[in-house]
């Protein structure tokens, strides 16, 4: 049966379709899986630069190149004959393929089908690529494009339609650009449709979402940096509470998001971004997005007098809260600038905070609680103290420090720790925050949706210490290393400061500030959080859907194909 480059004879088989089975070969697992589906389309398609059998099956479309017959257990030919297979999932679109040239009024000259793949190239980074189909018949390539949209719109967990909210502010004003360059075409490839709102002012997609209609959309998407998606995170939250009739002021058990977050990183540190793809890439996370990779991610609750005042990942109190102030007074200067300057002068000026650390363990059991303080803390330390519940008794808890004992109210059965002193910085992360400046992350040892948050203390010490401490992050070495630094997975948090926001402390009645000055500075993803009384954290797990899979599950294919 002769066949030419372009245009060959074609055979279609429907699902049922009978034919000659080839030779029997040696096949990997997921060759044989393939071979088990039911087969759906095969015809002779070119690829590359040969005529293919090309076999489309249930889950997935394979092909081996046609070859003339060889004698058997012929090595070359076996290498050459190859099975190639690609997974139906990772197809995010199919266009028919036409020859367009000037004289042409209509679409052009059919030429076949090209399908648009999603590939992991290397590690955590997706790629988009192509893989054309070549086949002149106008009805058989009907045949099989019909096939292609069927399944396509079998993936129901993908997007249709998206709101893009976009902050044209982000890092160096990037944020337009990089959006209309990278994200467009790829979501009007897949066949998205977009509904764009470009902010003008801080907390603008805040009050947006809690005005527009969302009904339509399946998801929302935040073009910006850690402190946008931030406050697109919060603004899905309230409007999901206010949805659920609940009251925002007082939450205990917030109601979950009701459609998913995207985040296209366009700022300066892009956290969310490496901790949620691995890796802070601009078309890895389209593609998460429209492959409807959806990564479940705990949200921690930020309140004082019980009072919400915030939903956020991460958290900063003390250097890293001052930093962030220092460096929002100088938003003139470039990003890098600005954050290197802050971050020089809080040095210059590091004084420790003096607080009240009380914490809830994550699985609390009587062994994590009963940590004993070894001997009177030295001057300027912090002084740990084991809570645990007064026997025959619901309403007060024991407190013991040393020798000493307390009786403080009891508000649950739950069991608490507290430490008190000096403290030159309290990161409370719900996330890895991992960055270019921390590889390994700020929270190592926490994931997105593990149920518990990380509560890293670096105590009172040295300025040349601590600076060495601040400097492991960006090394392999263990950041926490250090003598001064204490780690602990909880659940629950409050940070009760002592001192007023100049270094004084109030019991030594420091001067009367005025009540923004009076304000303790926080730092919550990125945005500058200002606080005169305790902050209570609490984490609740899985509260939002975020476009983003898990990187070792996301297109694991030990299958690679040549011709893409």
């Amino acid at each position: 049966m002769p066949r030419g480059r372009r245009g060959s004879r074609v055979s279609v088989l429907e699902a049922g379709g009978e034919e000659e089975a080839p030779p029997a070969r040696s096949q990997c697992p997921q060759q044989t899986q393939a071979a088990e589906e039911q087969i759906l389309l095969r015809g002779i398609f070119e690829i590359g630069r040969g005529s293919c059998d090309v076999v489309l099956s249930e889950r997935t479309l394979s092909w081996r190149p046609i070859q003339p017959e060889r004698p058997a257990g012929d090595v070359e030919c076996d290498l050459l004959c190859k099975e190639e297979i690609i997974e139906l999932k990772d197809i995010f679109s199919v266009k028919l393929k036409r020859r367009c040239s000037v004289t042409q009024r209509r679409s052009g000259t059919l030429l076949g089908i090209t399908l648009f793949i999603c590939l992991k190239k290397e590690q955590n980074k997706l790629k988009d690529s192509t893989l054309d189909l070549i086949n002149l018949s106008e009805d058989y390539c009907d045949i099989w494009f019909r096939q292609f949209k069927e399944i396509l719109a079998g993936f129901s967990n993908r997007p249709k339609s998206l709101k893009i909210l976009l902050n044209p502010q982000s890092h160096k004003k990037e944020a337009v650009q990089v959006y209309y360059e990278k994200v467009e075409p790829l979501l009007k490839l897949a066949g998205i449709k977009t509904d764009i709102t470009i902010t003008e002012y801080k907390w603008h997609a805040l009050s947006l979402l809690q005005e527009c209609e969302l009904q339509g959309f399946d998801g929302v998407v935040c073009v910006g940096g850690d402190g946008s998606a931030s406050e697109v995170a919060h603004g899905l939250l309230l409007r999901a509470q206010k949805s659920a009739g609940m009251e925002t002021d007082h939450i205990l058990t917030p109601a979950r998001a009701q459609l998913p977050l995207g985040f296209i990183p366009a700022g300066s540190t892009n956290i969310l971004a490496h901790s949620l793809y691995g890796i802070p890439h601009v078309v890895t996370a389209t593609l998460h997005i429209i492959m409807g990779h959806i990564q479940p991610v705990d949200v921690c609750t930020f309140s004082t007098r019980g009072k919400l005042l915030r939903f956020g990942f991460t958290a900063m109190f003390g250097f890293g809260g001052r930093t962030l102030a220092l460096a929002e007074k100088h938003r003139w200067m470039s990003p890098n600038q600005r954050r290197d300057f802050a971050v020089i002068k809080a040095l210059a000026k590091l004084k420790p905070e003096n607080c009240t650390i009380s914490f809830l363990p994550a699985n609390s059991s009587q062994d994590v609680l009963e940590k004993q303080v070894q001997g009177p803390p030295k001057s300027g330390e912090s002084k740990s103290i084991s809570l645990r519940p007064e026997p025959n008794s619901t309403d007060v808890l024991l407190v013991r420090e040393s020798s000493q004992s307390l009786l403080l109210p009891l508000d649950s059965s739950d069991q608490w720790q507290m430490i008190q002193g000096q403290f030159f910085n309290v990161s409370i992360m719900a996330i890895p925050c991992l960055c270019s400046a921390a590889p390994a992350g700020l929270a190592p040892n926490t994931r997105l949706n593990n149920g518990s948050m990380a509560l890293i203390i670096a105590r009172n010490t040295t300025r040349p210490e601590f600076i060495k401490h601040l400097k492991r992050y960006a090394s392999v070495k263990n950041q926490f290393s250090f003598p001064f630094v204490e780690t602990y997975t909880v659940e629950e948090v409050k940070v009760h400061p002592r001192n007023n926001p100049n270094g004084h402390n109030q019991e030594e009645g420091g001067p009367h500030e005025t009540a923004s000055e009076s304000s303790f500075p926080w730092n919550v993803d990125g945005d500058l959080m200002e606080v005169a009384t305790e902050v209570h954290v609490r984490l609740h797990p899985r509260l939002i859907n975020l476009y983003g899979g898990n990187l070792e599950e996301v297109n694991d294919s030990n299958v690679t194909c040549n011709c893409l």
